[in-house]
């Protein structure tokens, strides 16, 4: 049996990218936690589609791709900007940062520290960026949660 790729999205391939390098991120640990999948589903489509009716057509096209586990190293080639650089490496230590998978585990998993010690490399930015980031995303913890946060950067970073 031959699966077949979704239609694209009827959003920009660069919008994808950035989701994708995002979503790779959360897969870090080895899964995706269906609420946060609906969550973030929910606000992405209401961030790139105009009315309810778009809204719920990209909302499927967008969990077909983000239930993709697509290597890190398929999609930062395709990263054009240092802004996208920062920005996805913003994004994703936020995802990492966000939860633990039990109670009495450490906030960042063995699994996700080694995938953001890997998009670090990939991405090739420098040591005290990537130490700003990682400051400021531990900074701003608590004053909102992980996807009106994702929500917010994403809607600033495409104007």
């Amino acid at each position: 049996m031959t699966l077949q790729t979704p239609p694209p999205p009827s959003i920009t391939p660069r919008q994808m990218n950035l989701l994708r390098v995002v979503a790779a991120m959360a897969w870090a640990d080895g899964g995706l936690a269906t609420e946060e999948v609906e969550v973030m589903l929910d606000r992405f489509s209401g961030i790139f589609a105009a009315d309810v009716p778009q809204q719920t057509v990209l909302r499927q096209e967008l969990q077909d791709y983000m239930m993709q586990n697509i290597p890190l190293e398929e999609l930062t080639p395709k990263l054009q900007t240092p802004e996208e650089k920062e920005l996805v490496l913003r994004l994703g230590y936020e995802v990492i940062h966000s939860s633990a998978r039990v109670p009495e585990e450490e906030k960042i998993n063995t699994e996700e520290a080694a995938a953001f010690q890997k998009l670090v490399g990939l991405l090739g930015l420098p040591a005290e960026t990537v130490a700003q980031i990682q400051t400021e995303v531990a900074a701003d913890k608590g004053s909102e949660n992980l996807v009106d946060s994702l929500t917010r950067k994403l809607e600033a970073f495409l104007r």
